[in-house]
């Protein structure tokens, strides 16, 4: 009614204007109501996860990124399920009439959006290494290529040490073959002495225990255990054995454990060793038997005054002599030689150098051995030149040795000896030639002209 004033009062023209624009009203009134949703104060917002499989980053509140569904957004708004990830680029709302979030694909500028098929693709494709982040599939894969990585490299590590060392399961498995024990030196000695006493071991078996015997008593230590293990008593014992090689390889063990050691000298001094070495030097024995005692006879002498006392008394030297006159010993002359000239040497040096009291007792016992005087009564003065004859220069040499500490006792008998000054003569000649040679090689103090200087001395003494 009111509007029929109204209109009433209108002219015809302002009527249609007003008539228009209540239409206008009513329309854009109509169109808003079916609209509220799209405008229902809603925020629209960008993706802040730049991943181009596009997965939105999940809080530990939502899901385990392992669990993470990945949200597959088309051209029209949807609605998004609790942890789902958001491909990158997508737009996000946030809808608050429901309080659901919403998203969709971005508008592309040429207005076409990619295919589901072509986002799989890209999804399951290269991996982009510019975003910011990654696919709960794509972080999956890299995570296994990391560890397949990483596995390779040490089954890689472990094939080299494997080709450098054997494992320890291997090596216990050839111990246990081998059936390996370390033993120490008492108990292998002891096993020995055993086997070479035992009843039921054979002669071989005998001579081996012995061989192995020797290569340990020369250690003082094990000398000295070996005397107390009875060792000693058995091997003097075996000197009087009637097979020639258990006597050789006894007196090869006896001549070891007395080498250098006081005790195991007395002991078998004590227990008749030096006896039963003269014996086999005296009597009809293969020269290897002889030429292992000898060397056991060496070393209880040396360095033990007592010893050499004794040696004498029972009549050592001529024993030493008898042996020049039977054939087939001549390699032992040499080691007599050598033996007589330690022993005057070792006398005369300890006479000649200064001493304390402690040394008083052994030097009185040294004056009690008189062996140069038995070596002049016995023939020695002519006995030992006659072996300058022989080729061999280290024999020549010990000889040379010998007739220049024999000088000042056989002085007389030397200087009545023709044949001793001819011997000297020639070999002079000889070792003057020979040490020019060197000389001229630029070895200015070699051998033949330490020789040649003996040679000089005997002779210059001899005038």
């Amino acid at each position: 009614v009111a509007m029929s004033r109204w209109a009433g009062l209108l002219s015809t023209t302002a009527r249609v204007s007003l008539l228009v624009l209540l239409g206008s009203v009513l329309f854009s009134c109509s169109s808003l109501s079916h609209r509220v949703p799209e405008f229902a104060l809603t925020k629209i917002e960008e993706s802040d996860i730049k991943d181009d499989s596009g997965e939105e980053l999940v809080t530990e509140d939502d899901a385990d990124p392992e669990d993470l569904e990945v949200f597959y957004p088309t051209d029209q708004w949807q609605t998004l399920r609790p942890g789902q990830a958001v491909p990158a680029g997508s737009h996000v709302r946030l809808n608050l009439q429901t309080g659901e979030r919403e998203a969709k694909l971005s508008d592309r500028e040429n207005g076409e959006s990619d295919t589901r098929e072509e986002r799989r693709r890209k999804r399951l494709g290269k991996v982009n290494v510019d975003a910011n982040s990654f696919t709960s599939e794509e972080l999956k894969k890299a995570l296994a290529k990391m560890k397949e990585s990483e596995k390779a490299e040490r089954k890689a590590r472990e094939e080299e040490v494997r080709k450098k060392f054997r494992p320890i399961e291997q090596l216990k498995e050839e111990f246990e073959k081998l059936n390996m024990k370390i033993e120490t030196d008492y108990e292998i000695m002891v096993k020995l002495i055993s086997k070479f006493n035992s009843s039921a071991s054979t002669l071989d078996e005998k001579v081996a225990a012995l061989y192995d015997l020797e290569y340990y008593v020369h250690q003082v230590d094990n000398a000295k255990d070996f005397l107390s293990m009875g060792g000693l008593r058995l091997v003097i014992e075996g000197l009087n054995s009637s097979e020639a090689s258990l006597k050789e390889h006894a007196a090869f063990v006896l001549g070891a454990a007395l080498s250098s050691n006081p005790k195991v000298q007395i002991e078998a001094i004590e227990g008749g060793a030096l006896q039963k070495l003269l014996v086999i030097l005296a009597t009809d024995q293969p020269l290897a038997v002889r030429k292992k005692a000898l060397f056991a006879l060496c070393s209880m002498l040396r360095h033990f005054p007592y010893a050499q006392q004794q040696f004498l008394k029972l009549g050592g030297l001529q024993v030493l002599r008898s042996l020049f006159r039977q054939k087939g010993m001549e390699p032992l002359h040499v080691r007599v030689v050598t033996l007589l000239y330690d022993l005057i040497m070792e006398k005369m040096l300890l006479e000649d150098s200064q001493h304390g009291e402690q040394m008083e007792e052994k030097i009185q016992q040294y004056r009690q051995v008189r062996l140069v005087p038995a070596v002049v009564e016995q023939g020695w003065c002519s006995l030992v030149p006659n072996l300058l004859a022989m080729p061999e220069h280290d024999t020549r040499e010990k000889v040379l040795k010998l007739v220049g500490v024999l000088v000042a006792f056989c002085r007389e008998h030397y200087q009545g000896d023709p044949t001793l000054g001819t011997a000297l003569s020639l070999l002079r000649s000889e070792y003057e030639e020979l040490a020019a040679e060197e000389q001229r090689e630029g070895d200015k103090d070699g051998y033949f002209r330490e020789l040649l200087g003996s040679i000089n001395t005997i002779i210059q003494e001899l005038r």
